[in-house]
């Protein structure tokens, strides 16, 4: 154990150590919900060293995993070694850059074998908030000012901009009332907005009715002959055609 913790503490373990501090904290966050695993797909971008396609902070968590496990079996090692004054410091170094080329290497074959595995999915853009049914949020909307509510796919909801025209009618659009975003504005980054009914939305299409097929002429009733009180219908034998064969064949 005393070994372990002089080689954590150690250059160049050291350095991976505090960065593997800063990864779980955030990853705690991010279970806790007060961040996106998404949170730094904008700021950085990895495509250019082989490990892109996945989110940069599953990528970045990964090198700094293999880093720090690398950089401490090398730091022990070069304990163990006994080299001590500028030798020890060249290698420690070295430690440092085998750990980073390793830890990048690791995290481009994984990375690489994810992208083979999962298909790819086009990220999610404003553009696919159009034609959907929006609440406002705020007091009113206006040409110039105004904030909705919009439900995704997911399930999940966004607040966006959202401005009005003046409408002929003169309706307008209040905190509550439902909204259709028709179309968005790339220069103002907002969506324009129009009064929407809910009540005249027809909803999804159901099964269609089936014409009703033209009944033709009815039948008159055949009447049914009456049988007196008391009384009791007999019917007649049925005689069978073999029966009748038989009784030709005796006589």
């Amino acid at each position: 154990m005393q070994e372990f913790l002089s080689a954590a503490t150690a250059f160049p373990a050291v350095l991976f150590g505090a960065a593997l501090a800063v990864v779980v904290f955030f990853w705690l966050l991010v279970l806790a919900g007060a961040a996106d695993h998404h949170s730094f797909d904008g700021d950085l971008d990895t495509g250019l060293a082989g490990i892109g396609g996945v989110p940069v902070t599953v990528s970045v968590s990964v090198m700094v995993v293999v880093g720090w496990f690398t950089s401490l079996t090398g730091t022990v090692l070069l304990h163990r070694g006994g080299a001590t004054g500028t030798l020890r410091a060249v290698l420690a170094c070295a430690v440092l850059l085998g750990s980073f080329l390793i830890a990048w290497a690791v995290t481009r074959a994984l990375v690489s074998l994810l992208r083979r595995r999962l298909p790819e999915v086009p990220p999610p853009s404003r553009q696919d908030f159009l034609g959907r049914v929006c609440t406002v949020r705020t007091g009113s909307v206006s040409s110039d000012f105004g904030q909705a509510e919009v439900v995704a796919d997911d399930g999940s909801t966004a607040i966006v901009q959202v401005r009005l025209l003046s409408p002929p009618d003169g309706s307008l659009l209040v905190a509550g009332s439902a909204g259709l975003l028709y179309a968005y504005d790339d220069d103002g980054e907002f969506f324009w907005v129009s009064p929407y009914d809910r009540a005249l939305d027809p909803g999804p299409p159901g099964r269609p009715e089936r014409p009703e097929q033209p009944k033709g002429p009815e039948r008159p009733e055949r009447p049914r002959p009456q049988v007196p009180p008391g009384s009791h219908r007999t019917r007649r034998p049925v005689a069978r055609p073999g029966a009748r064969r038989a009784a030709h064949r005796s006589g």
